[in-house]
């Protein structure tokens, strides 16, 4: 004998026919609705589905319909469809007094032997501390979580020098150059280059499969490096990228002729590159006689990003783009390399891939007001 009937009208039935068919409700917004249309023993229903019908078609268990039932019988239509929210009321434990402690002794240094916080480390410091009586490390995270604070996490960072009238001056400039418009007689270039060390496996790696990650050997063999040279035109969506055996000043000097050579009709040539002791003018006269040398010079303005300010050339961005995207990988050979770094090099160009630099000059001495001598943060 069955203790919860179900019985809809003719209105009932049609609200839950337009959930169940529309598709647009949750899913299991939907498998409610279908549940009552099945065990409907209404007026004008003539036909209905038992539980065990309903069971083995929808894949669900029996006390589950058994509950959409109860829901329906005592609260209606909408109880049923709705999911049902629990009653229970849990104290809390962690107060905003006990979240400020937390966060604050999260950003300290971690106790000696230490070399970071962790979260079991965070939970048993605040019991010590006498900041609460007791708390688990799972409590802990969904504090830091919610403040989006990682402190077991570090990044590495070129971090300017304070107060610095020279890093300011060149970081100005740069900024200054980005907002310039776009004009193909005098295009923007961003110049920047990377070591690639070639390596080999010494095992064959297992792929990946469901429920299964690939798995990589730790050891490796080493097979020499290769240097990436990158040049972007920001506004233009356009890049170009060569792999050299070595970093040279004669390889760099190369690099730079075949970027004026892309630009045959520009009139000046911005060229925006950190301070490497390769990136001047004397490598054109290494490489080149005196006059082609003087030829090439002519041609462009360079503009070098400060000491410690890397993060202003917008090829840095580009390369760790490629890197993400391409390189971040084993490959043992730099032929390789040059393949697959030119098949993204057509990937971003067809693309037409462009960075939208939004730092300026105003941003720059509000947010690091602290390198400016005059300023005071």
């Amino acid at each position: 004998m069955e203790k919860y009937i179900v019985t809809l009208t003719e209105e009932e039935r049609k609200t839950l026919g337009d959930i169940a068919s529309k598709g647009k409700q949750r899913s299991q917004k939907i498998l409610n609705a279908l549940i009552l249309l099945g065990c409907d023993k209404g007026e004008y229903q003539t036909e209905h589905s038992t539980n065990e019908d309903m069971s083995r078609v929808l894949q669900i268990s029996m006390r589950k319909i058994d509950r959409v039932k109860k829901r329906f019988v005592e609260g209606g239509l909408d109880a049923a469809l709705e999911k049902r929210t629990g009653n229970r009321i849990y104290a809390k434990k962690a107060d905003g007094d006990f979240e400020a402690h937390l966060i604050a002794l999260s950003c300290s240094e971690p106790p000696d032997g230490f070399a970071r916080w962790s979260l079991r480390l965070l939970a048993d410091k605040v019991v010590e501390l006498n900041y609460i009586d007791s708390i688990s490390h799972e409590t802990v995270r969904r504090v830091l979580k919610k403040r989006e604070i990682k402190p077991w996490q570090q990044k590495g960072w070129v971090i300017p020098p304070e107060q610095n009238g020279s890093f300011v001056a060149n970081m100005e400039m740069v900024l200054d150059v980005f907002k310039r418009p776009f004009d193909p007689l005098h295009p923007i270039i961003c110049m920047d280059e990377s070591p690639k060390q070639l390596i080999s496996e010494t095992r064959k790696p297992i792929p990946a499969a469901p429920g299964r990650s690939a798995k990589y050997d730790y050891e490796y063999k080493r097979c020499g490096v290769s240097n990436i040279f990158l040049a972007c035109e920001p506004l233009a969506g356009k890049r170009m990228i060569k792999i050299t055996d070595r970093r040279t000043a004669l390889d760099w000097a190369s690099f730079i002729e075949e970027i004026a050579a892309q630009y045959e009709q520009a009139e000046k040539i911005t060229l925006v590159m950190d301070n490497l002791n390769t990136h001047n003018a004397g490598s054109f006269y290494e490489k080149f006689p005196p006059e082609k040398a003087k030829a090439l010079w002519d041609r462009f303005e360079f503009v070098h990003t400060p000491k410690h300010g890397s993060w202003l050339n917008i090829a840095e961005i580009e390369l760790n783009v490629l890197w993400g995207q391409c390189l971040k990988r084993r490959i043992d050979d730099i032929e390789t390399v040059r393949k697959e770094a030119v098949a993204w090099q057509d990937m971003r160009n067809n693309k037409n891939a462009r960075v939208n630099w939004q730092f300026t000059t105003t941003d720059a001495r509000v947010k690091l007001s602290r390198l400016y001598p005059t300023l005071k943060s």
